[in-house]
């Protein structure tokens, strides 16, 4: 099934794509507004692509039916992880990144990022897509999956930038989540980007313009 997706377009041929996952029970576009506060004009036309996770049943919400892209069981989320759910969204996820690329942009000039869910689903997607990408930009969320990253990751992103990104007060993926996703991909030869701010499960100013200084340099 291929995803619903909510796209802002420039007014002339774009130069560059941003896709944005969104967090569990949001819908994209809860990201607009940070895509407005970016300023991208040294890139050229820049086109946002935000797609909507199905909705689905989420244990940790006692079953109440919401967009996710993967069941969560409990608050700890390295154990029983939902691996068919995580397998399921990263086909969706490559499947958009196709159609972009069908459509005409290049790989190369496709920037993947996502928040708490949409973080995982970023790095879990991201690492695993067969064509080089711009970028990958974690926030606010940790790597699943991670002992199978090492035999399942594609070599094309290898050399991939990567922004990651996390509140030091962080109550929902606490900040030692977002840490072991750093370490875990620097020991595996990447060399992610780290940033640290003084907030909870969310985004701040501070943050969207270090993401805005890092698209620059990965798009220019």
């Amino acid at each position: 099934m291929s995803l619903v997706t909510i796209e802002l377009n420039p007014a002339s041929a774009p130069r560059a794509t941003l896709i944005v996952l969104h967090g569990l029970g949001a819908d994209g576009a809860d990201f607009i507004q940070m895509f407005d506060a970016l300023d991208l004009d040294a890139v050229g036309p820049v086109r946002c692509v935000m797609p909507r996770a199905p909705e689905r049943a989420v244990t940790i919400n006692n079953g109440y039916r919401m967009r996710a892209w993967y069941d969560i069981a409990g608050s700890d989320l390295q154990r029983r992880e939902d691996e068919a759910g995580l397998r399921l969204s990263t086909q969706q996820i490559h499947a958009l990144l196709d159609r972009e690329i069908a459509n005409g942009m290049p790989a190369e000039r496709i920037v993947l990022a996502g928040f708490s869910q949409g973080c995982a689903m970023t790095l879990l997607a991201g690492l695993r897509y067969p064509q080089r990408l711009a970028g990958l930009v974690g926030m606010s969320g940790y790597l699943p999956l991670a002992e199978a990253t090492a035999a399942e990751r594609h070599s094309a992103n290898h050399n991939t930038p990567i922004f990651l990104a996390h509140g030091t007060r962080d109550p929902v993926v606490a900040l030692a989540r977002g840490a072991a996703a750093r370490d875990k991909l620097q020991t595996l030869g990447y060399a992610p980007e780290w940033h640290e701010y003084p907030m909870e499960h969310s985004l701040c100013m501070e943050e969207v313009q270090d993401l805005n200084q890092w698209l620059l340099q990965v798009l220019a």
